[in-house]
């Protein structure tokens, strides 16, 4: 399923946003831009050149900008604008308030409609699809049956087990499990304060056809449904606006580029701010479905909080908090470590990622001498590593790499493992 796109304003006034910002927004457009077309600064701006030639005649009837002739010898072609001495004058006190030169913001109330539209409640996770987005992690039977009604239900969810289980990459792979894609603005204006929104390094784009793009609203980027990671940097103050004092604008928190997707708090218990502090924070959005910002100014605003928001960790649930803070998490998921037959399958799969022969024999005597005789918990992460230093010890040695007894003990040193009496496992029992 996909979502429509926000239709192509037509108007200046259907852009929602001020004559007067628009035209403060092209000057300076022009002014890093020099002589422009129609077409060029509706590029940057993402506004129809259009609605761009309309901002252009308000500007030349304001005197802020003189034509410079045709683009090109081609009596068809645009006309090239450059701004005069009163455009240049608005284009420097513009960038006093504000150094953003990009695409047209959003108003506040069209991005909570079309979060609204597109809303993560409208992603169902059926079994194959959850299925497939999992099939290159070696999961306990029963997981799948506890996972998709948590991914469908939109709420929060708590995965906990002992490090190095795959919490991390299970939380990665549902993202692969959705099927639709969503809108996100570039930017979103907020009482003329900008907030800049899309983050390349988060949201991955999908094309539009050409037939879809001609009526769509450039402002928006079509984007497969996020899916966000944050670790133990996270800190109280980054689920805030933050506001670039030199620039002039605010970027969206974290949690809010996640938004029609997954945010994942991951080793959850190991930031500054203790997990009952983070939880309190989010009492009211993870109940209400909204969440409360900030400007500098003190302008506060509501803005939606829908997304699936998922909490990893390998601290036993009950240290985490108290009842109180704990019920705000809906779904709380057990991810046990392997098996022995577990274990050896990540083993197995690991040795044919990297072109490795898998030897049964010595695997199996490898994981009853160093887990079974005494007594340590295996880890889904021990065989990636494990191989990944033998890589290096036969590449340094100048041998073919194998997966032999010898090796798998050399790189066994560099193995830290856990002989706590109280494992987080136990808990599960």
């Amino acid at each position: 399923m996909h979502f429509p796109p926000p239709s192509s304003p037509r108007t200046v006034e259907e852009t929602g946003l001020e004559t007067q910002f628009l035209v403060s927004l092209v000057a300076k457009i022009m002014n890093e831009g020099g002589s422009m077309v129609a077409a060029g600064i509706s590029d940057v701006s993402k506004l129809s050149p259009f609605v761009v030639r309309l901002i252009l005649k308000e500007m030349q009837s304001l005197q802020l900008i003189e034509a410079r002739g045709l683009e090109n010898p081609d009596i068809k072609s645009d006309i090239r604008y450059a701004l005069t001495d009163r455009g240049t004058a608005l284009a420097f006190e513009s960038m006093m308030n504000s150094r953003y030169v990009g695409p047209a913001p959003v108003p506040l109330d069209t991005f909570r409609n079309q979060v609204s539209l597109q809303t993560i409640k409208h992603e169902k996770v059926h079994r194959d699809e959850l299925t497939e987005a999992l099939s290159h992690l070696v999961l306990p039977k029963g997981m799948l049956a506890q996972l998709g009604p948590a991914v469908n239900s939109g709420r929060s969810i708590l995965l906990y087990g002992d490090a190095g289980n795959g919490k991390t990459s299970i939380a990665e792979a549902l993202g692969d499990s959705f099927q639709q894609e969503i809108y996100v603005p570039y930017a979103i204006i907020v009482g003329n304060q900008i907030i800049r929104f899309f983050d390349e390094t988060l949201h991955e784009t999908v094309p539009v056809d050409a037939s879809v793009e001609k009526e769509a609203d450039r402002r928006w980027v079509r984007v497969k449904r996020p899916v966000v990671i944050a670790g133990g940097e996270l800190t109280l103050d980054m689920l805030d606006l933050q506001f670039d004092q030199r620039a002039r604008l605010y970027e969206a928190p974290m949690h809010l580029k996640a938004l029609g997707g997954v945010f994942v708090v991951d080793d959850f218990g190991r930031q500054r701010s203790t997990p009952t502090e983070f939880l309190n924070r989010w009492i009211v959005p993870l109940e209400s479905g909204f969440d409360i910002m900030s400007l500098h100014t003190g302008q506060k605003f509501k803005v939606p909080f829908d997304q699936l928001v998922m909490f990893s960790t390998n601290i036993a649930p009950e240290d985490l908090g108290d009842d109180a803070s704990l019920r705000r998490i809906y779904f709380k998921i057990f991810v046990p470590s392997p098996t022995k037959e577990d274990y050896l399958q990540i083993f197995r799969d690991k040795c044919k990622e990297l072109d490795l022969e898998y030897q049964a024999g010595a695997l199996s005597q490898f994981f009853t001498d160093h887990y079974e005789t005494r007594d340590i918990t295996p880890s889904g992460a021990h065989p990636g590593f494990l191989l990944n230093h033998i890589n290096a010890i036969t590449a340094f040695l100048d041998q073919k790499a194998e997966v032999s007894l010898e090796l798998l003990e050399m790189a066994w040193k560099n193995v830290a493992v856990s002989r706590a009496q109280k494992k987080i496992s136990d808990l599960s029992k």
